[in-house]
């Protein structure tokens, strides 16, 4: 019997809405827009979708959309915690619903206006009126100025700095290379907005030692995908991209960005477990990669899951990006569409999104000859990781 997901599901089906700082409509209109659109890319019948996944912060119920859709009868549903970390969870939470037989069609979606109706970074959260297991750990760190996810993530980048020589320049170089590639990016907030590592390093300071720059946008948007069964999608309108490993992870000394009492905190042991495996199901090692999706909300955190995943020795990330290895034209360009510093932030499912459409051959800033991506989610949280490649 055949228990692993791998090569049995696959992304048949993708749609998104445009990434604004204004939608100017509701994140359910937005929300129906992308599915209804990644219905019609794989041409399936809105009736036919039987299952749905999402991230337990989508304020977008699966049932209504059901409703709407005019659904008969949903078999699975499921939303994934942690935020940006649930990136890629409901791919493979769908991928196994269809490997399993528990739903053919299922409709992965993400909608947010966290542009204009709310602000993820505010650092006012309300804890003190819900004393949840959660929010009392934050009772730890708020009181010492560690408000906001900057100050969470600068924290972890200080001290991978002082261990490993890294500097505020080597986190300027993947910015850089993220606003060059939204730079012919049509579809980017920052299109034909490219910067300089001068342009970075003049940037305000946010919580030292993170700049405006490096930090990700914040904008209002959706993005839908439609998954089914490899053979059922060979038969669709697109070029299936075939779900080859999906999985999620939690690592020792575990909390929710603020994991600062582990003895060491200069990786990220959580996309560690992700890595080990998503090759261990996949069979794929770092060699086997063209490009790559890793989630970048904050610079920092880009070198460190480069790292983990055994593109570059343990605090030698930096050489890797010095040498360009993760900009245009680079051995592994990285976030070819101008990831959430230079497309929008839609809590990492643009970054799917732009993997799908890099094993397709029709993203914008098209690497040649790709046959695998990775793709990672947010990070200092429980976290998620895909593997997609070519039928």
């Amino acid at each position: 019997m055949n228990t692993s997901i791998s090569g049995r599901a696959a992304i048949a089906g993708l749609g998104t809405t445009e990434f604004s700082k204004n939608s100017g409509r509701t994140e359910l209109r937005l929300a129906m827009e992308a599915t209804l659109a990644a219905l019609a890319d794989a041409g399936i019948d809105p009736s036919e979708v039987d299952g749905f996944s999402s991230y337990s912060v989508d304020k977008v119920p699966e049932y209504e959309i059901a409703r709407i859709l005019g659904c008969n009868n949903v078999k699975f549903f499921s939303q994934t915690p942690h935020g940006g970390g649930a990136a890629c969870a409901p791919i493979l939470h769908a991928a196994m619903a269809v490997a399993t037989g528990v739903a053919k069609t299922v409709v992965v979606y993400r909608a947010m206006n966290e542009r204009s109706w709310y602000r993820f970074g505010s650092g006012s959260y309300g804890f003190a009126n819900t004393p949840t297991v959660e929010n009392v750990n934050y009772g730890w760190y708020m009181p010492h100025g560690f408000h906001t996810p900057a100050a969470w993530v600068g924290m972890f980048a200080q001290r991978y700095m002082h261990t490993y020589g890294a500097t505020s320049e080597d986190f300027g170089r993947v910015a850089v290379a993220a606003r060059d590639f939204a730079a012919t990016n049509p579809n980017a907030f920052f299109y034909e907005k490219p910067i300089t590592l001068e342009d970075h390093q003049n940037s305000r300071w946010v919580c030292e030692p993170l700049h405006l720059l490096d930090c990700c946008q914040e904008s209002d948007g959706a993005v839908a995908m439609v998954i089914t069964s490899a053979e059922r999608a060979k038969d669709m309108k697109q070029k299936p991209v075939i779900i080859k490993a999906g999985s999620q992870g939690i690592a020792s000394g575990q909390q929710v960005m603020t994991s600062f009492y582990r003895d060491d905190i200069t990786g990220l042991p959580e996309m560690g477990v992700v890595a080990k495996e998503l090759y261990a199901q996949s069979g794929l090692t770092a060699e086997d990669f063209q490009t790559a999706i890793i989630y970048d909300h904050f610079t920092p955190f880009v070198l460190t899951q480069l790292e983990e995943f055994g593109f570059a020795p343990r605090g030698e990330a930096r050489e890797f990006v010095l040498e360009g290895h993760h900009a245009r034209g680079g051995k592994l360009p990285i976030n070819t569409h101008g990831g959430q510093l230079g497309e929008a932030y839609i809590h990492g499912m643009n970054g799917v999104a732009e993997a799908v459409r890099q094993v397709r051959g029709s993203a914008v800033n098209q690497v040649d000859d790709v046959e695998n991506v990775l793709v990672t989610a947010g990070t200092g949280v429980p976290t998620s990781g895909l593997i997609l490649s070519a039928a």
